[in-house]
């Protein structure tokens, strides 16, 4: 499908998804329509493997939600409410999505950051819930991420005052997988998709539903949610795959079956 706001592309076996609201990238409901109808397209290819999210431009990955339009008419509990949905898809996508953020992530535009299961940022380039500086707060799920991914303390006080976090702060919290150089942001994000397009799909899938379903229960069933996972893949063809490769030495050639 054409879209307006978003730049969709193939590249060997992953899909690049780019934000394209220049200056600022910024959200609106358009986009976040497309950028769930790209998802949808990207969940049904079986020769994607992995997806990665950036921003137009080198300046801004995405500076949040457009406030000219986002908030001006009667639908905004509609536009939270199915933003917050498709931010919560990412998260859960059965295929790893990068985030490659070539510039500051603030507001919306952390919060899609965060939701994606690898997050690489620009040297010099910040992330940030802002949205306290407006008199308002988070409404993608940062207020529930960021203390998820850094810990209660520090998330609150970001939160509360609003704070723009330096790419090398980033990284020391664990907001990060890593830091890249100016110009080398969608490089490394490509590269780290090659990598992860050779790992077993099923497994990879099992992995993300584990660790997400796992994370928010007790240690007795998110043991139990491992268990299953487990045995579900240990029955695919690509365990017997990985399995045989191993003891013959050989490089595994996984199918996603």
């Amino acid at each position: 499908m054409p879209y307006e706001t978003l730049l969709v592309t193939n590249e060997e076996s992953f899909g690049l998804i780019t934000l394209n609201r220049p200056p600022a990238n910024a959200i609106s409901e358009q986009l976040m329509r497309e950028l769930n109808a790209a998802l949808n397209g990207y969940e049904a290819d079986d020769a994607i493997r992995v997806i990665i999210i950036t921003g137009s431009g080198d300046r801004i990955f995405c500076a949040g939600a457009d406030l000219g339009s986002a908030f001006a008419g009667g639908e905004v509990e509609n536009f939270v409410r199915f933003g917050t949905g498709v931010v919560r898809r990412i998260e859960r996508f059965p295929k790893p999505v990068i985030a490659a953020m070539n510039g500051h992530a603030l507001g919306g535009g952390c919060e899609i950051a965060m939701a994606c299961h690898f997050r690489l940022l620009k040297e010099g380039a910040r992330m940030g819930q802002t949205e306290s500086n407006l008199g308002i707060i988070p409404g993608y799920g940062g207020t529930q991420r960021l203390p998820r991914l850094i810990g209660r303390t520090k998330a609150l006080e970001y939160l509360i005052l609003g704070t723009q976090i330096p790419a090398d702060e980033c990284l020391a919290l664990g907001l990060v997988n890593r830091l890249c150089g100016e110009g080398q942001t969608l490089n490394e994000a490509k590269a780290l998709a090659r990598q992860l397009a050779k790992r077993p799909p099923v497994a990879t899938r099992l992995i993300i539903e584990a660790v997400d379903e796992g994370l928010e229960a007790p240690i007795e069933k998110a043991l139990d949610i491992e268990v299953r996972a487990f045995l579900k893949s240990l029955r695919t063809e690509d365990a017997a795959e990985g399995i045989q490769a191993f003891l013959t030495k050989r490089e595994p050639e996984f199918r996603g079956r």
